[in-house]
């Protein structure tokens, strides 16, 4: 049964809500963008959603301590890459703190701009900023879809219980 209309809850502390959306298997991606200085910034996200189909529409949450967010949130565009099971390495280096997170990636420029992009992603969604939302600790990005690049066939980069982890095709979830 249910907690009845009008009843208080007990609040949740922050340790018990990771442990709980842990069990949330998510896709993983890279955001990319560039500074109004030109340096390249990027950081791995599984909180990446889409808000709309018309218009095309992308939430990223990016959280309020990530070395990002002041490139982010004054970012005009960004790049979601999303990452497939041979991108690993991929995303530790751009969760990682203090590292080169571009180093070793294969990292280009969209054609006719200069937002990053990792040539390797299996699908790269370039998005201009539409809005952002402060929620909690984070903030969220809408991005307006202005081009999509698809071009990977690989199994998709899952994070879940705060580990890698890939689907296994043809396996059908039992009822």
């Amino acid at each position: 049964m249910g907690t009845p209309v009008g009843a208080v809850r007990p609040v949740l502390d922050s340790v018990a809500f990771r442990d709980a959306m842990s069990l949330l298997a998510a896709p993983l991606t890279v955001v990319t963008t560039r500074d109004r200085e030109g340096r390249r910034w990027g950081f791995t996200a599984s909180s990446v959603v889409s808000a709309s189909l018309v218009p095309p529409l992308l939430i990223v949450g990016i959280g309020h301590e990530s070395s990002c967010f002041t490139a982010m949130v004054d970012a005009d565009e960004f790049a979601v890459n999303l990452l497939g099971e041979e991108q690993q390495a991929t995303a530790r280096r751009f969760a990682a703190r203090g590292a080169d997170r571009f180093a070793g990636s294969d990292c280009r420029d969209l054609a006719g701009s200069t937002l990053p992009y990792l040539g390797d992603a299996h699908a790269v969604f370039r998005c201009t900023l539409a809005d952002r939302l402060t929620v909690g600790d984070h903030d969220l990005l809408v991005g307006h879809l202005t081009e999509v690049h698809v071009s990977g066939q690989a199994r998709p980069l899952l994070w879940y219980r705060r580990g890698f982890h890939v689907p296994v095709p043809g396996q059908p979830a039992g009822g």
